[in-house]
């Protein structure tokens, strides 16, 4: 199944509550190379899910989908009821004797007025800040989500050294929680007349997608690298990330090279 096609069924599990789950292999040749699960926001399997990951392949996750879909559509159907006829009430007998007057009843206490309901707070609005130590934790999952593995530990030199470079990282917060990350760096480099400003990596959790955070995050990096005279901003991307792509082609952003890398031992 295309990128583009996983991507739709990742955008169809999102709207009924649940989260697409691809496999990180990437060898073709191997058992699990394009398998996907799904699992529910909290991280809990719900179809396809085992100790090793994802095991179906997309078109079993898309038929299990479209059948979910067709139980949540049965399921919200009316069933109209008829009401039952009331049988006509028996007329009341007279006595043989003249009826005694009824009592008289006091008349009953006015109900006292209900208390307005309380108003519901508002939600949290994103904020964007420089990342603290205490983040390390939190900078850890997001970074995780991206597929690099890297502990606590590393997270808090590397925030350290980023400090003294004056190229502390940015993120986003939903009220106390750190929902999005976005490295940045300012370089000179020999063949060019400015610096290069750099936005690696960029992330936002899932669950707080939709707020225009990753905006927010490309706007106020951009606006880091002005101050610092650059002229030209570049954004790294994996190039299986493609609806990363697609964010930053709406951004203004343009491809305009391949990226090589090669790990040192």
């Amino acid at each position: 199944m295309s990128d583009d096609r996983l991507d739709e069924l990742a955008e169809g599990a999102r709207n009924r509550g649940l989260k697409l789950v691809r496999s990180r292999v990437r060898t073709p040749t191997k058992r699990r190379f394009g398998k996907v699960g799904l699992t529910d926001k909290a991280g809990k399997a719900v179809f396809g899910m085992d100790s090793k990951g994802p095991a179906p392949e997309p078109e079993e996750v898309e038929d299990y989908l479209r059948n979910l879909g067709a139980k949540d559509w049965g399921a919200s159907l009316d069933v109209a009821v008829m009401p039952r006829k009331r049988k006509p009430a028996k007329a009341r007998r007279e006595a043989a004797n003249d009826a005694e007057p009824e009592p008289r009843r006091a008349a009953p206490k006015p109900e006292p007025e209900p208390k307005p309901a309380p108003k519901p707070k508002p939600p949290p609005e994103p904020k964007i800040r420089e990342a603290k130590p205490a983040d390390a934790r939190r900078l850890v999952e997001l970074i995780h989500f991206l597929g690099h593995e890297i502990d606590e530990k590393s997270v808090r030199r590397n925030l350290s050294a980023l400090k003294k470079t004056g190229e502390t990282p940015l993120v986003a917060t939903l009220g106390e929680e750190v929902v999005g990350l976005c490295g940045l760096a300012a370089q000179v480099m020999i063949h060019r007349a400015a610096p290069i400003g750099r936005i690696s990596p960029l992330v936002v959790d899932d669950k707080a997608q939709g707020h225009g955070i990753g905006r927010m995050l490309v706007e106020a990096a951009e606006q880091w690298c002005r101050t610092r005279g650059c002229k030209l901003i570049e954004v790294t991307s994996n190039d299986r990330r493609t609806a990363a792509h697609a964010f930053y082609r709406h951004m203004g952003y343009e491809r305009t090279s391949m990226r090589f890398a090669k790990e040192l031992r």
